[in-house]
């Protein structure tokens, strides 16, 4: 009895002992809960296996009994006659298409841009072309006949779209002169083993014979290919002109191995097909002979076999009357047979169906059964994970619950260091002060922490004081200096693209200050719809100073250039009005120019500023030298001169501030004029966006990590020129 009550005592070993003492019976309590949960979950399993096996079975048996086998085998037989028939069909619409629009090319030849027309190549296999064949005795080079052949080769690009959407091997254009035009991507195949261009005479083929005796669309019965051997059916249409006469034949080739892949899409164990032709001959025969017909037979008129239900069946079908499944004997057996008609070209697909196969419902019970098992104990498995997955929590929790003891049982322990890191966790914003406290007072390590803390928080008060007040000024310079910033941005252009509905020309600027505020700008607008004006221009100084002053000057231009006045007078004017008030003797260099778009004629003055760089089409940007004039602002009589040029459509002109040659990198060493010229010229038809980036990216790269001491600002405009008539 001593022993049971010493472990309920207030030892700190006695009560870790019995802290695991609990953990055990947990643990135990633990186990039992699982292993319930897991019979539980183990007899619900085998419950709904047998339940599903039952269910499975019923629903098996109920659907051998109510399967109609006449009525899937007329509703397959006849999607798949329609299916064949609509390929067909495709056919006739992709050359009756290709028909109209060779008549209007041909009817009206001067709206067309004639395209060369080579004939086939050796090593092109593969790459989609149109390729000419003349007939013996053809002379290709005639120009009245190369003028048509022309014409007709500005439809390749056409067809060729038109072939891979429909996966049409060949597509064929043929005139009355004896031409062949051949669209697909196996030119090789019209090539003999020497090299030479196989002979080939359109004009003798029965699909052109025929389109012209019919005088619309035709489907012919089938034949070799001319190029490659294979089976296939030809389909073609007559084009004529206004009055009467043949132009050409337009035709493509329907191959049976694409009629094959039809057939075959639903295709089943049991199911037996053959496609036959109008007089019921049999044209295709998927399954090879596997037909429960004689092979003899087959090769004859199906019309006359010795089966009643197959001479009935195909005879009925062939007459386009409707069909219904009928079932009876042949070689092998008891058979379901019926056959559906395909109207565009007269032929007949006919289908069988075994009537044992149909009634091999134990061997689908058995299938389902064995897949039922195969679920359960798949679902069994998955179950088994996440019962791990469950006693895996379990023990984590239990495991949180012994931490939690622990750290009760210790709470008198480090009672005084967490209420002194709460009370510190606490300080934070007016509230640093550390007071002492009676828990700290324990005479040891703590008390000594505690009093430190105390003696710190003191003099961080009277520091944080100071701090406050030489913040407070920064703050308010800081504000005021963003704010001057986002005003200056909001005065220069920053629409990108800045005019989105004009296409004859393209422009882009930027404008990176040194400090928060700097005195470069930039600006562009239409004086009228033909006339845009671009200025550019370095005000003196640096700071808020040379902002205002800036900003004034930007207005001011703006104001003098909107009165439709030359750029010489623009300065002119701008440097009266600057003078009258410029009592801190600051200064502008500015150049300005006036385009008139219509004719790219550029108008331009240069106060003092840099050159310009021209880059004209075809070309690589070169600076333009051109005279400079005083700055504005440095006495009011000064007069300016301006100077023109002509963009040429395609012209690119750059502008720039001295901040961009004269950035420096960590040895003092300038960009440069050159190396902003090799980076404007790095891709010099790029669009005048990418340009700036070009020219930003290289004096970034030179200048690395040294400090920027000058704004840097560039502008470029690109010079399309007006659309012609009728774009």
């Amino acid at each position: 009895m001593k022993r049971i009550r010493k472990l309920f005592s207030h030892g700190i070993q006695n009560k870790i002992f019995l802290l695991i003492l609990v953990t055990v019976l947990l643990h135990l309590a633990f186990s039992i809960t699982v292993s319930g949960v897991h019979d539980m979950v183990t007899g619900q399993m085998n419950a709904e296996s047998e339940a599903r096996q039952q269910a499975a079975i019923s629903e098996i048996t109920s659907a051998a009994m109510d399967y109609e086998v006449e009525q899937v085998l007329e509703r397959a037989n006849w999607t798949e006659a329609r299916a064949v028939d609509e390929l067909l069909d495709h056919a006739r619409d992709r050359v009756s298409y290709l028909a109209d629009y060779t008549r209007k090319l041909l009817a009206h030849p001067e709206r067309v841009v004639p395209q060369p027309c080579p004939g086939p190549e050796e090593g092109r296999n593969g790459e989609w072309g149109m390729h000419m064949i003349p007939a013996p005795g053809v002379d290709p080079s005639d120009p009245e006949l190369a003028g048509r052949v022309g014409i007709l080769g500005s439809m390749s690009e056409m067809i060729i779209s038109l072939c891979q959407a429909y996966d049409a091997a060949n597509v064929y254009i043929a005139i009355p002169e004896g031409v062949h035009l051949s669209v697909s991507d196996q030119p090789g195949k019209w090539l003999t083993e020497d090299g030479t261009v196989r002979s080939y005479d359109p004009r003798e083929r029965a699909w052109y014979r025929q389109a012209v005796e019919a005088g619309g669309v035709i489907l012919t019965d089938g034949g070799s290919d001319a190029k490659t051997g294979a089976y296939c059916l030809e389909c073609a249409v007559p084009v004529y002109g206004p009055d009467g006469n043949l132009l050409a034949v337009v035709g493509t080739d329907v191959y049976l191995d694409d009629i094959w892949r039809v057939m075959r899409l639903s295709a089943q164990e049991g199911e037996f097909q053959l496609l036959l032709g109008r007089n019921g001959e049999v044209v295709l025969d998927p399954q090879e002979g596997h037909f429960p017909v004689p092979t003899e037979e087959m090769e004859k008129d199906m019309r006359l076999s010795r089966y009643e239900l197959l001479s009935d069946t195909v005879t009925r079908a062939l007459n386009r009357e409707n069909v219904e499944v009928v079932k009876g004997e042949l070689l092998d057996g008891t058979y379901y047979v019926t056959a559906s008609s395909i109207p565009t070209n007269g032929w007949a697909l006919l289908s069988a169906y075994s009537e044992e196969v149909a009634g091999r419902m134990g061997i689908l019970l058995r299938d389902a059964n064995h897949t039922i098992q195969e679920e359960v104990s798949e679902a069994y498995r998955g179950k088994l994970v996440n019962y791990r997955w469950l006693a895996l929590i379990l023990l984590v929790l239990v495991t949180l619950m012994v931490l939690v003891g622990s750290l009760l049982v210790g709470r008198r322990i480090v009672r005084p260091l967490k209420t002194m890191t709460a009370q510190i966790a606490g300080l934070g914003g007016e509230n640093l002060k550390f007071d002492m406290q009676d828990v700290y007072r324990t005479g040891d390590e703590v008390q000594a922490l505690a009093e430190s803390f105390s003696t710190l928080s003191q003099r961080t008060m009277e520091y944080l004081d100071t701090v406050r007040r030489v913040t407070a000024e920064k703050e308010k310079i800081g504000t005021e200096l963003a704010l001057a910033n986002q005003i200056q941005a909001s005065m220069l252009p920053q629409k990108n693209p800045a005019f989105p509905d004009r296409t004859d020309f393209d422009v882009a600027a930027s404008m990176d200050p040194a400090r928060e505020v700097g005195g470069d700008f930039y600006d562009f607008f239409l004086v009228d719809e033909d006339h845009l004006c671009l200025v550019i221009a370095d005000v003196s100084g640096k700071g808020i100073p040379a902002a205002m002053f800036m900003m004034s000057s930007k207005i001011i231009l703006a104001n003098l250039a909107m009165q439709g006045k030359s750029p010489a007078q623009i300065l002119t004017d701008a440097n009266i009005v600057i003078c009258e008030n410029n009592q801190k003797m600051m200064f502008v260099t500015v150049w300005l120019g006036i385009i008139e778009l219509s004719t790219g004629k550029v108008k331009a003055a240069n106060a003092g500023h840099e050159y310009p760089v021209i880059r004209r089409p075809n070309g690589v940007f070169e600076v333009f030298k051109e005279k400079h004039g005083p700055v504005v602002g440095f006495r009011k009589t000064l007069k300016f001169d301006e100077y023109e040029l002509t963009l040429e459509p395609g012209s690119t002109l750059f502008v720039y501030t001295d901040g961009v040659p004269e950035a420096t990198d960590g040895a003092d060493e300038m960009f440069g004029l050159d190396r902003m010229v090799e980076a404007l010229n790095r891709e010099p038809a790029a669009a005048p966006q990418q340009i700036l980036k070009n020219v930003r990216s290289a004096v970034d790269d030179f200048v690395k990590d040294a400090e920027q001491f000058d704004d840097l600002t560039m502008l470029c405009l690109e010079y399309r020129g007006s659309a012609p008539s009728g774009e």
